[in-house]
């Protein structure tokens, strides 16, 4: 499995030869992150078999799922509370 980060996409090649490439907009935290942050990436659940269950980066506390990214989910939003009156 490899993860590979530019300015706009987030491309997960997974270890059944399958890719997948998402607008890296559709997760701020990893968007916002350093190149540094970004690279520093591990595997996250059942590492020791064939299917891994996700993505963690340590230094942001992020985590995303392989089935999310297969499925086409983007990080939830946060509400944006109302302006003051």
């Amino acid at each position: 499995m490899s993860v590979s980060i530019d300015d706009d996409r987030l491309t997960v090649e997974l270890m059944d030869g399958r890719a997948i490439s998402v607008p890296l907009a559709w997760y701020p935290r990893l968007a916002n992150a350093s190149q540094a942050e970004r690279e520093h990436w591990e595997l996250a659940g059942a590492a020791l078999i064939a299917w891994i269950q996700g993505i963690h980066w340590p230094d942001i506390d992020e985590d995303l799922s392989t089935e999310g990214l297969l499925q086409g989910a983007r990080a939830p939003r946060v509400p944006t509370p109302p302006p003051c009156a």
